[in-house]
């Protein structure tokens, strides 16, 4: 412990078991940069003087009370930068802010007793605390707790948290460049940006070996993330008093109930400029200037810097958000090819020459589109609708429905390889969850007031704790007694009827969306006629009657309220979910967070794609033939497909929903908390704000929250859906997903840095949740895009005309539509749906469908080539399905999850770093050989050698 005799001042933990159950600070002893020492508050606590806390302090207010350490400074105030990260004293770092307004006109004593409380615990766990007083904020109403954790604080909960800490530095060599390695150098960023800190062999942090650890500076040894990770590590566990016979800690719910309003850490520093003091760290800038600028949308994302300054749980979003982004490039760009092939096609294609032919196209006459107010019509007034539809239903959907089958696949597996290599280089690899995910929440443990043991955690912890020193010892002793011995469990009933409530409820407004989609359609089945006779009856609208047509009208207004309903059943579904999932009381954060994933995503699952699924495999499938009409609820008749099909409405229903999610979702993520933030400061503040302190600064911006990044992984899957489930419909949605990610990442960037406070720092080894997610999208794509290219596009029926049918061997295609299109008596109308308009000199007109004619035997049956397409399209979605997911399990099979070169590294640093700590033990051993018989050490070192030879042997 030489390196703690050093120390300009010392601070000393010792951890007890008393009647609160928390560890108290005994003593503290400063130096002032005279040399001279003063004694700083002196706090002592055992068994019989725990009621007596917080010793001399006792009596004066919480503000009195956290002053008492800065006071003995003897320090200016106004020689401090309004930008500083630290304490009056300039040495202390500030690793959390508390802010809370005390106005005694609208809060009783109750919130000022729970603040003097937590406050008094927070200094006896050892943190170390001063208030900025509401006279030298610019409000005049808001204080401000400043935390600080020292050395002790940090070394002991370090080592409870099991946080990896640098031994050595990392001598392997680095892996083999690749040879086009400069073809990207334009993409790359400054190494410096790129890789902020060597790398390093890293071990759990032990304070029985100090010595071991790459200590040079106890004040950086540990980042500013680790710091407030630490600190929020606390204060979600340390209690404030007692109510209503219950025990209340947290911060969280001291910030419910009013009695904190702000609870966060600081950014380093202002992001359009560095600080002043080079001690605060400038990362914000440089995450700023290098990551957050638009203008950098080329450049590639500077994880390890990202991972450093925010955790590991937004690090591994944002490379997975790269990653993915990567890898819509090649769809994008497939996708657009397979566009231009339609287009260079278009105007070839016989199905659009006929329907567009004066002689073909224009004798046709269609039976009406609606009962009664619907006129007849040419078929040639389709003519551009069936051009476009051409566009998108070609051979080449085809081709582009099997590659994105695969190109999923590689996705998932490329991705699980990029991971692999994160949790490597981001020291991971021995990763078990958080232990804030999976510690008991601290609203389970307060609602469950039943309390029973748990052997399995019990033992499990208590065989971990030995492994600690006489302060970690008695810490784990504490939270063995107080939670893992006897922990709070809801009973069984209550978990039933607490499920079964929520159930109802997820059903409740899933039948909501399904109700609001019937309703949509009613909107499509009754406008239709009101659309086709005011284009038919205004002589304004006929330059434009042959583009915009009844059904296209009536697609695009659909698709527009349609995007309009799922955003405001989203708005109140969203507060719902939470309200819902609290009231599960759920054990841990981790179960906390599968479940409201689950539940939001299930109803975005339904809400977004209700309509698009609709469209494609109900719209025009259950029409009926004329005279014979299918009818929804006996009134409104079933809507029909285009002549040239409904891929075209699907293309459109998708574009607007997609196109519309996405500018929304970045008006909302950009322009609100910016706007937010504008007049906030112009409410509250009437100088610029570069007068203002750091702590006001980011007070002043928005909270991020514990579920922000929920959402952006929610909105992410969601387009991944559409780019998946329907792209066989619309090959540039990649493309259109590529531009919006390129914008999000920038845009999510940018929002982080510049307008959200900094969020606490957490860890994570992968994407959770969502990979099963993905992982059950891929797969229900392939039958979906199947299902669409078989029965919503006309690729099929033009198949099996062209191999069964054709008669014209010079042009196969030649007298398709005619083919496609039957015949009816328009003589056999009913009264009730007999068009009211003349019908002039024909007796007859065309609907789409294989039936029999008028005059046949088997008048108005289907036809046996409606059978055999039928039958086409079943083997087609059954060959399909199988060849792509034949290539699916074959590449998933073939690409290993963790590439060789990790593994050998993997393997390679583990036995290193074995090999360090055993030399420290040995080491150890020699210094203590006078202190031993020669039968222990020999035993000692016999044992040592016996593990390290062991180890050579696995490695």
């Amino acid at each position: 412990m030489n390196r703690l005799a050093k120390r300009g001042s010392e601070t000393l933990i010792e951890m007890v078991a008393t009647d609160d159950d928390i560890a108290v600070l005994t003593k503290f002893k400063f130096t002032n940069p005279e040399g001279e020492e003063s004694n700083g508050p002196l706090y002592e606590m055992n068994s019989s003087a725990a009621s007596e806390l917080p010793g001399s302090s006792e009596g004066l207010s919480s503000t009195e009370t956290t002053l008492l350490i800065s006071d003995h400074q003897g320090f200016d105030k106004r020689q401090q930068s309004k930008d500083s990260v630290f304490f009056c004293d300039g040495i202390r770092r500030i690793d959390f802010v508390l802010s809370y307004v005390d106005d005694p006109k609208q809060e009783g004593e109750k919130k000022v007793e729970r603040r003097k409380e937590f406050e008094n615990n927070l200094l006896k766990s050892g943190l170390e605390l001063e208030t900025e007083d509401k006279k030298d904020s610019e409000d005049g109403r808001t204080y401000f707790v400043k935390i600080h954790a020292p050395w002790e604080v940090l070394t002991t909960y370090a080592e409870v948290l099991n946080i990896k800490m640098p031994i050595r530095e990392n001598d392997i060599p680095p892996a083999m460049e690749n040879p086009f390695e400069c073809m990207f150098e334009p993409f790359r960023l400054p190494k410096k940006v790129m890789n902020p800190e060597p790398d390093y062999f890293t071990a759990p942090f032990s304070k029985q070996k100090q010595e071991l650890f790459f200590i040079e500076d106890e004040n950086t040894f540990f980042s500013p993330s680790v710091r407030n990770r630490i600190v929020y590590y606390i204060l979600s566990r340390c209690p404030y008093g007692t109510e209503e016979g219950k025990k209340k800690f947290g911060i969280k719910r001291l910030l419910t109930n009013g009695t904190y309003t702000a609870a966060y850490p600081l950014h380093d520093c202002q992001y359009w400029k560095k600080a002043k003091d080079q001690n605060s760290g400038n990362e914000r800038y440089t995450l700023y200037t290098e990551w957050a600028r638009f203008l950098r949308f080329y450049k590639e994302q500077p994880l390890d810097l990202i991972r450093r300054y925010y955790g590991e749980r937004i690090g591994i979003y944002f490379a997975w958000l790269g990653f993915y982004t990567e890898m819509l490039f090649f769809a994008a760009v497939v996708g657009a090819i397979c566009f231009f092939y339609g287009l260079v096609t278009m105007t070839g294609n016989m199905s659009s020459i006929e329907i567009c032919n004066e002689s073909i196209g224009g004798a046709i006459i269609m039976c009406p589109l609606c009962d009664v107010k619907c006129e007849y019509w040419k078929l040639n007034t389709t003519c551009e609708s069936s051009q476009y539809s051409h566009l998108f239903d070609n051979v080449a959907t085809l081709f582009f429905a099997i590659f994105m089958g695969i190109w999923v696949t590689l996705f998932l597996e490329f991705w699980k390889r990029r991971q692999a290599r994160l949790e490597y280089e981001w020291d991971l690899v021995d990763f078990e969850e958080e232990q804030q995910q999976l510690q008991l929440r601290p609203e389970y443990e307060a609602k469950c007031t039943l309390k029973k043991k748990n052997p399995v955690t019990q033992e499990i912890e208590l065989e971990r704790k030995w492994t600690l020193d006489f302060y970690g010892k008695l810490f784990l002793c504490w939270m063995a007694i107080l939670f893992w011995e006897l922990e709070p469990y809801l009973p069984l009933t209550s978990q039933a009827l607490r499920f079964c409530f929520s159930g109802a409820t997820v059903l409740f407004w899933i039948s909501l969306i399904i109700a609001s989609m019937i309703a949509v359609i009613v909107y499509r089945l009754s406008v239709y006629a009101a659309f086709a006779s005011i284009m038919e009856n205004t002589e304004t609208l006929q330059p434009i009657s042959s583009l915009l047509t009844p059904q296209l009208a009536t697609s695009v207004t659909a698709s527009c309220l349609n995007f309009v309903i799922i955003m405001i059943l989203n708005f109140l579904y969203e507060r719902i979910a939470v309200w819902i999932t609290d009231m599960e009381i759920p054990r841990t954060h981790l179960e906390y967070e599968n479940r409201l994933t689950m539940k939001m995503f299930l109803f975005q699952f339904v809400n977004y794609y209700s309509s698009c699924f609709y469209v494609a495999f109900f719209k025009g499938k259950f029409v009926g033939y004329p005279g014979a009409y299918t009818y929804m609820f006996s009134k409104w008749r079933n809507e029909e497909c285009d002549p040239a099909g409904c891929l075209i409405e699907l293309t459109t229903q998708l574009t607007i929903i997609m196109a519309g999610k996405q500018i929304w979702g970045n008006i909302q993520e950009a322009i609100l908390p910016w706007v937010w933030n504008w007049w906030r400061r112009r409410r509250a503040r009437t100088n610029s704000e570069k007068l203002y302190s750091r702590w006001e600064q980011d007070h002043a911006l928005q909270s991020f929250g514990p579920l922000g990044l929920f959402y952006e992984y929610l909105e992410m899957v969601i387009q991944f859906g559409f780019i998946t489930l329907f792209v066989a419909s619309f090959p540039l949605a990649p493309l259109l997903a590529l531009m919006n990610n390129i914008l999000e990442i920038r845009v999510d960037s940018w929002k982080l840095t510049t307008q959200y406070r900094r969020p606490v720092a957490a860890k994570a080894h992968s994407i959770g949740v969502w990979q099963e997610i993905l992982n059950g999208m891929a797969v229900l794509s392939v039958v979906t895009n199947a299902f669409i290219v078989a029965f919503t596009s006309d690729m099929i029926p033009r198949l099996v005309y062209y191999y069964a049918y054709s008669t014209d061997n010079n042009s196969p295609m030649s007298g398709y539509i005619n083919n496609s299109l039957s015949v009816f008596q328009i003589s056999d109308f009913p009264n009730t749906t007999l068009p009211a308009g003349s019908t002039g000199s024909f007796t007859t007109c065309r609907y789409r469908d294989y039936r029999y004619p008028p005059d046949h035997e088997k008048k108005y049956l289907h036809t046996m080539q409606f059978w055999h397409i039928l039958a086409a399209k079943m083997a087609f979605i059954i060959i399909m399905e199988h060849i792509v997911f034949i290539v699916k399990f074959f590449v998933a099979w073939m690409i290993p999850d963790v590439p060789s070169e990790v593994k050998a590294r993997i393997k390679r640093e583990k036995f290193l770093t074995i090999q360090i700590l055993h030399e420290y033990e040995l080491n150890k051993l020699k210094e203590n050989l006078c202190n031993r018989t020669d039968y222990q050490v020999e035993k000692e070192v016999i044992a040592t050698e016996g593990k390290r030879e062991l180890a050579q042997i696995m490695g």
